[in-house]
């Protein structure tokens, strides 16, 4: 261990006050507790002029999307103005929810022809993301684009250099990067909390139909109320088929599957706590196990990375799993472990967990110790446990994370989760559908973004 770092595990320790046994002490963690909590530089009564809104279509109005219009549209001084989806109902529903004087089209191109638009919000299944958001950025509007950025490793370029030759501000949704959750990880880490981190893991478990992407099917689903031939222009051109319109995620052709849907969160926070570039190694198994509905990806997948050493953290080791047939054993979000505790991290808390050592009592081990006074015998106690909760009325992550990405669109500053950073999390989680279906594990470049 480095000089700076024993210092700063030293100085942390000096700081931290913890019950000798296995009771849990709590913290509340603000917006003002961690010293990597970002400006946000809006307050709650913040009001502006009709000229000074910011005006937001929505490109993809499903569940997703919806959510993050909602989210969006708590920030003062942000406006709804129009949507785009390609299926009927959902138009009509958004002028229901959001006013009847929206603007509600098919073509997301006339979205991003409208002189009143200043940002869009992408929310289509994963296979229109580079298109609309490399086309939206060319037209002059800030993006946020829901996670995984890409659909495919080939992709990511193109995206990260329409960012830097147009300058607009574009986020990925990943909402977690911003949370209290996150940023209270990624301050224990650098303060020594767990000491050397060498392994970290995740796990999803779900059970639920809804939840494991059987999506409802509208009663009108058809030709006429669904532009099928848009939505299947840039991939193979199929008859119409109504599960794979409104259950996308099920099929490779406009999903990524679990590690596009979920372990591209446990990247993205995962790369924001320990300021990582990416592993350079990625193996992925798993199968079908139990949803045989016609769904082309695994319900069950487990992932396997090694992160390299570098300048910012040691090396360690990454594994993730998710499991779509459980219904019992319940979601480790993010698991770091360390050379002297660990820390589970969600959005809104971390619990810190340390091993307590003391000299044993027992007469045996005493006269050892006489006998070799440089290694002295010590026993494991309870573990230490201390928890750090968002205070009450935290607004969470995704509220954090649209406020992160207005704020920079007025303040014409940079996002975290640019570009970059979003294909640097999105490029192992679509790596480890490719070593699935090759049987075999796979080399990456984390600093120059390339498949070895």
């Amino acid at each position: 261990m480095s000089a700076s770092k024993e210092h700063a595990r030293r100085s942390f320790l000096k700081k931290l006050v913890l019950s000798s046994g296995a009771l849990a002490a709590s913290r509340y963690l603000s917006a003002s507790s961690t010293e990597t909590r970002k400006i946000i530089g809006l307050t709650r009564n913040q009001t502006f002029a009709a000229n000074d809104n910011v005006n937001v279509a929505l490109i993809g109005a499903g569940s997703m999307g919806v959510n993050d219009m909602n989210t969006a549209l708590m920030v003062p001084g942000v406006k709804i103005v129009a949507v785009c989806d390609l299926y009927t109902g959902r138009l009509e529903s958004a002028k229901k929810r959001w006013g009847n004087d929206l603007f509600i089209t098919k073509s997301y191109k006339e979205v991003l022809n409208r002189k009143d638009v200043d940002a869009v919000i992408i929310a289509t299944p994963d296979h229109w993301h580079k298109q609309i958001s490399i086309d939206a950025m060319n037209a002059g509007k800030h993006v946020y684009c829901e996670k995984p950025m890409v659909h495919s490793i080939d992709e990511g370029p193109e995206v990260i250099a329409a960012q830097k030759k147009t300058g607009k501000v574009f986020e990925v949704g990943s909402q977690g990067v911003s949370s209290l959750g996150n940023e209270k990880a990624k301050e224990l880490l650098k303060q020594g909390a767990i000491g050397e981190l060498n392994y970290a893991e995740g796990f999803w478990a779900r059970r639920d139909p809804v939840a494991v992407w059987q999506y409802p099917i509208p009663e009108d689903a058809s030709e006429q109320t669904v532009d099928w031939e848009t939505y299947i222009s840039n991939t193979t051109k199929r008859p119409f088929d109504p599960l794979r319109f409104f259950r996308w995620r099920n099929y490779n052709d406009y999903g990524t599957g679990m590690a596009g849907d979920l372990y591209v969160h446990l990247f993205s926070s995962l790369h924001f706590i320990t300021d990582s570039l990416g592993p350079e190694r990625v193996y992925s198994t798993g199968g079908l196990r139990f949803w045989h509905d016609g769904r082309e990806c695994p319900d069950v997948q487990l992932g396997a990375f090694d992160y390299p050493k570098t300048d910012k953290h040691p090396a360690f080791n990454l594994s993730l799993r998710c499991n779509f047939v459980d219904g019992t054993s319940g979601t480790t979000f993010l698991r770091l472990v360390g050379s002297e505790g660990a820390m589970d991290v969600t959005w809104d808390d971390v619990t810190l967990k340390r091993n307590n050592y003391s000299d044993s009592g027992d007469p045996f081990l005493k006269k050892q110790k006489k006998s070799n006074a440089n290694e002295p015998r010590k026993r494991i106690l309870p573990p230490s446990v201390m928890t750090y909760k968002a205070e009450e009325g935290y607004k969470g992550g995704p509220y954090d994370h649209m406020v992160n990405f207005f704020t920079a669109i007025r303040n014409n500053t940079s996002v975290v989760e640019d570009a970059v950073f979003g294909f640097r999390a999105a490029a192992p989680a679509l790596l480890c559908n490719d070593s699935l279906r090759e049987k075999r594990p796979i080399q990456w470049d984390p600093v120059k973004m390339k498949r070895v």
